[in-house]
């Protein structure tokens, strides 16, 4: 998955392709198709251009045709590379390396969209969208590797910019998600809770659990915990004090964000966990009211809780070692 931020436009107008996205557009916008359905494309890491010597490369010219031979081998090396290429009859041919006028002549006289100087990994994305294989030498190439799988293939003006899409893939294994927003510190902010709410889908879908939220399972953790400690002696008891103390900081967090005085509301919050009957009193985030919050249907991810007791077992060696 790829995240684009083009500024300008309204939060709203964000959404989600299912496919590639990135910020190139054709060579010859007036001679190449902007729009192409079911297209087959071709990836190529290959220049189709004529090779350059090195540095310090010497051509003797003995007669004036010679220059004219010269550039009659070019135009015939830049010839055959298009005729390898278009003999699989491709739709749109994207290099992450250079591509030549002469080789965009032949491309847009054959009715080929061409795009040249792509990054390496946008190259590898569009390759997975649409199931295309990136190839290095066009000599190489095979009616395998040709991509089918795009549905659309279609350039458009966002912003100021020329961006091109490949979407409604058929079996994409990428997707892309593009921001709008009046400023670039807004769109960084958008990205950061994305990532946060992407972060939390993930942990979701890989440990499935979840227990009561709006700092409910905190402090009823916490009033646990401090159960435990006053049955404990000695320096043992201070990691489960510690501890304690550490996961009532959620429930704080959210009675401070929500506007609320906090020590009234922790005070209460913790009269009615202390006798755990009530593991289900929380915060409810939007208003700063004590509530059930599974009347609220107000969920939390448990996977912090899961490492507890190792927590608790280190500090509790650390501190009987230091003692």
């Amino acid at each position: 998955m790829d995240i684009e931020k083009v500024p300008g436009g309204q939060l709203e107008d964000s959404v989600v392709r299912k496919g590639v996205m990135i910020n190139k557009d054709v060579i010859a916008p007036g001679k190449m198709r902007r729009k192409i359905l079911n297209q087959r494309i071709i990836l190529l890491d290959w220049p189709v251009e004529y090779k350059k010597g090195e540095n310090q490369t010497n051509a003797e010219l003995l007669k004036e045709e010679d220059w004219g031979v010269l550039l009659q081998l070019e135009e015939e090396y830049i010839e055959k590379l298009c005729v390898q290429i278009l003999k699989f009859k491709p739709d749109v041919v994207i290099t992450g390396k250079g591509l030549s006028d002469l080789a965009c002549h032949y491309f847009s006289k054959a009715g080929v969209s061409g795009m040249r100087r792509l990054r390496k990994t946008d190259n590898n994305r569009i390759a997975k969208a649409c199931g295309a294989v990136i190839v290095n030498r066009p000599d190489e190439l095979q009616q395998s590797d040709v991509g089918t799988g795009a549905g659309i293939f279609e350039v458009k003006k966002i912003g100021d910019e020329f961006f091109a899409f490949f979407v409604d893939c058929k079996e994409t294994k990428a997707c892309t998600v593009l921001l709008r927003g009046p400023s670039k510190d807004l769109l960084n902010e958008v990205e950061r809770n994305l990532q946060d709410a992407m972060s939390v889908a993930r942990n979701i879908l890989k440990n499935p659990k979840l227990g009561p939220g709006g700092g409910a399972t905190q402090l009823t953790v916490s009033a646990t915990l401090k159960q435990k400690s006053s049955s404990v002696e000695g320096i043992e008891k201070w990691p489960y004090e510690a501890a304690a103390i550490a996961f009532e900081a959620i429930p704080r967090t959210l009675a401070h964000n929500c506007g609320v005085n906090v020590i009234r509301t922790m005070t209460a919050l913790q009269g009615k966990h202390a006798n755990g009957e009530k593991s289900w009193i929380g915060i409810d985030g939007n208003t700063g009211v004590i509530t059930d919050v599974k009347e609220k249907k107000i969920g939390g991810y448990l996977f912090g809780l899961l490492l507890l007791p190792s927590f608790i077992s280190f500090a509790i060696s650390i501190f009987t070692f230091v003692g």
